[in-house]
């Protein structure tokens, strides 16, 4: 029944439009990505490009920005069930990052129903009780919506195009604008959207093609749908001015994907031993090459009047009282620094944060609502982006790599993209980190603080141990009822194939519904 009312005639005649005009060029924009990664395989560094000098030497500014969304400074992000989508807007934020992408499991049932969420979270029929009868439903004020679709690699399953699945992001995209446009924009909102992953500013024209044709088909103004571009892959960070510029009518800003970016300095940089990364746990905004991105960020958006928003906090509130004003200690500190830099604004994925995050924002933007006037004029070089990072290597790192890897796969591959772990809010970047950072150090034969050698043996020797722990810490009901093997099963095979797998969720999304 709901899928009906999600999916009606219009709607189909919606996507393949959008199919028939734009998905030969996305699967070009991928096999692009692949002789991108051989390039850099072979030796050849990323940089800037001196083609596009004509756009960076030139003065033009991107299209105004909605009175809505003037004032981002905190953001809360999420998957899209009805509860949390109820709490998140509810909460102390100016925004919700409503999620389809890294912290949701695409199952045909969570994608459906997410639509369901957000077409009646914008009616503001929206309302849950859970089993004890408890009822949530909308304040009068709140936050402003906005959808992230998934990534342009990520297929749609369950629709085909031609005998092919069609692009989830399209998928995603047609649904929430087509459901909401006019209600959004009776409200004086319009219909916003994060885009992830992009690695070109060919993609991000991509985008920005798809925008225009769908204003033109529903006899939109040009520049009415907005969009915020994740800036989570190290090819990207080398393309930020040309991204803005050739999506100068849609674009309202940047963020800095710090996890996924991560992510993907790994991967791009994976055949160069001098630039292997050392424990996640230490790579934090304080080290250079992410000090350099979030400054050549925040400096590239203020230039061309666009919002330069800053990273998530992945802290999740502890009930332990002394541990809690650490975690909010840590969480403020992190969140100065990027409004002293200069952010407009920033992320958290829980609602405890908000009021210790706020206070943060308030104090460096006093009454201003964002810091559009912050110019800072430093010359970032690609050796800066690209700078080899410090910190140990510890057997304590790897099990906790693998410890978190395994949890949050199982979790995925059971339909649950958002998982709380040893108190952090994972999503799918974080697992990604952890599976390629152990990947990396057994493909350069790297050592441990300890003296070991990292090798396939005693990557596997450790995962049986880690997940043992796991099992013990999650107990034998929950274990024999879980996917653990299946997801050690799955770490294994993309941690030790000798071709790293560009993304773990293309595997797990065969194993989902």
């Amino acid at each position: 029944e709901k899928d009906k009312s999600i999916i009606n005639q219009n709607i189909k005649s919606f996507i393949c439009d959008l199919s028939e005009r734009f998905l030969e060029r996305r699967n070009d924009l991928l096999e692009e990505r692949e002789h991108f990664k051989a390039k850099v395989d072979g030796g050849s560094l990323p940089d800037f490009f001196s083609e596009s000098n004509s756009i960076i030497s030139s003065e033009w500014k991107v299209f105004p920005i909605p009175n809505d969304l003037k004032d981002r400074r905190v953001e809360i992000t999420g998957p899209v069930d009805r509860k949390m989508v109820i709490n998140a807007l509810n909460a102390n934020v100016k925004v919700f990052m409503a999620d389809f992408e890294d912290s949701l499991s695409p199952t045909w049932d969570k994608v459906i129903d997410g639509q369901v969420n957000l077409r009646d979270a914008v009616t503001g029929t929206i309302s849950y009780t859970n089993e004890q009868g408890k009822c949530y439903q909308l304040s009068s004020s709140p936050a402003v919506l906005i959808a992230r679709v998934r990534g342009l690699h990520l297929p749609e399953k369950h629709v085909l195009w031609k005998g092919e699945p069609i692009a989830g992001c399209l998928f995603d995209f047609a649904l929430y604008f087509y459901h909401n446009y006019q209600t959004l924009l009776e409200k004086g909102s319009g219909p916003y959207f994060y885009i992830p992953k992009l690695q070109t500013w060919q993609e991000a024209k991509w985008w920005s093609d798809v925008f225009h044709f769908t204003e033109n088909r529903f006899g939109l103004d040009t520049g009415t749908i907005k969009a915020t571009v994740l800036i989570e892959t190290l090819p990207a960070v080398f393309q930020m001015e040309e991204i803005l510029f050739h999506m100068k009518e849609h674009i309202v800003g940047l963020n800095c994907g710090r996890w996924d970016y991560i992510f993907s300095y790994i991967k791009t940089l994976k055949n160069y031993p001098d630039r292997v990364l050392p424990d996640r746990q230490g790579i934090t905004m304080t080290q250079p090459f992410l000090s350099a991105y979030s400054r050549l960020l925040i400096q590239t958006c203020h230039k061309r009047g666009a919002f330069a928003m800053g990273g998530m906090s992945a802290f999740i509130p502890s009930r332990d009282p002394a541990q809690n004003s650490v975690i909010l200690q840590k969480v403020y500190d992190d969140k100065k620094l990027e409004a002293t830099n200069g952010h407009d604004g920033t992320w958290i994925a829980h609602p405890g944060l908000a009021e210790t995050v706020l206070s943060a924002f308030d104090e460096v933007l006093g009454d201003r609502s964002n810091q559009l006037d912050i110019q800072r004029n430093e010359n970032i070089t690609a050796e800066m982006l690209l700078a080899p990072c410090t910190g140990e290597r510890t057997e304590q790192g790897m099990r906790a790599n693998i410890r978190v890897a395994v949890q949050y796969i199982e979790a995925w591959i059971s339909g649950n993209g958002c998982v709380p772990i040893y108190g952090l809010m994972e999503d799918a970047a974080t697992a990604e980190i952890s599976r390629t950072s152990i990947w990396q150090w057994i493909h350069h034969k790297k050592t441990l603080s300890n003296g070991k050698v990292v090798t396939k043996a005693l990557f596997r020797e450790m995962l049986k141990e880690e997940l043992e722990v796991i099992h013990q810490e999650v107990g034998e009901t929950r274990f024999s009822q879980g996917r653990f093997i299946e997801a050690a099963s799955l770490m294994d095979s993309i941690t030790t194939q000798d071709e790293l797998v560009d993304f773990l969720t293309l595997p797990g999304y065969q194993l989902l519904n």
